[in-house]
């Protein structure tokens, strides 16, 4: 049973405080939540203002249909984010 993780690197420049990137991310995690059904998590800069590594998995019966699903994530959050998403990786295990 194939799992998928997709690392969302993110820069929020004009974030002035945590509670703004708090808000940023959020918003993200719960779309991405409710609109996939995948797992969300902040993995790295909890302390940095301006900078946030979200993890997304999910997992499937079907490889292909995990792939196109962390693609129509991805896709989702580079709507969301714009150019605040600096890089992604994507995983299947």
């Amino acid at each position: 049973m194939p799992i998928g993780c997709l690392t969302l690197e993110i820069l929020l420049p004009e974030s002035h405080s945590l509670k703004d990137k708090r808000q940023v991310l959020r918003s993200l995690k719960d779309r991405l939540r409710h609109r996939f059904n995948v797992s969300v998590a902040e993995l790295d800069g909890q302390e940095s203002w301006h900078r946030a590594v979200v993890g997304v998995v999910a997992i499937s019966a079907d490889a292909a249909y995990l792939e196109g699903a962390l693609r129509a994530v991805l896709n989702d959050a580079e709507r969301l984010l714009g150019r605040a998403l600096v890089d992604f990786d994507t995983e299947l295990f």
